[in-house]
């Protein structure tokens, strides 16, 4: 379980300082709080003097989504997002930030399955998918991650 939770938690963490967020810490050994169970987090700060509204949407559905993205990428089955039940939490993120952009469902449906497929090809790049393997190979050997260490892998990566 842990590897696929560290695929997972890569994609989001890449993504998020891909589109210019800043990732605080991620894990594959979360806390067992008060809070929903879950075998991993990613703590995400966004610099909302530094995108428009729709800007933060748009960001904020590639993050949700590059999570279930890495995974399918990893496991070679690509799935809708929208019909994984490990996935929901990110789905529902990802579907109500589009809310705004797209009012109508059958448009938001679109653009999430769009930007799934979009992001499936971004994040399979090689010099992409090297930098999220590192950060899995890292999370793998220390379970969790401090924000600055996973940009670290990235810059790296994306010289």
């Amino acid at each position: 379980m842990s590897e696929i939770s560290a695929y997972h938690e890569a994609g989001h963490a890449f993504m998020a300082i891909y589109v210019g967020a800043r990732v605080r810490s991620v894990t594959i050994e979360p806390d067992w709080d008060d809070g929903p169970e879950r075998f991993a987090d990613i703590q995400v700060e966004w610099p909302l003097d530094q995108f428009t509204d729709r800007e933060l949407h748009e960001k904020s559905v590639l993050v949700a989504l590059a999570g279930p993205v890495a995974e399918m990428i990893q496991s070679g089955e690509p799935f809708h997002p929208g019909f994984v039940a490990e996935w929901a939490a990110d789905w529902k993120l990802a579907w109500e930030a589009a809310s705004t952009i797209f009012p109508l469902e059958r448009k938001r449906l679109a653009y999430l399955e769009q930007t799934t497929a979009r992001l499936y090809r971004l994040l399979d790049r090689k010099d992409h998918w090297a930098a999220l393997a590192a950060i899995v190979d890292n999370l793998l050997a220390h379970e969790t991650l401090e924000g600055e260490e996973v940009e670290d892998i990235v810059r790296q990566w994306m010289r």
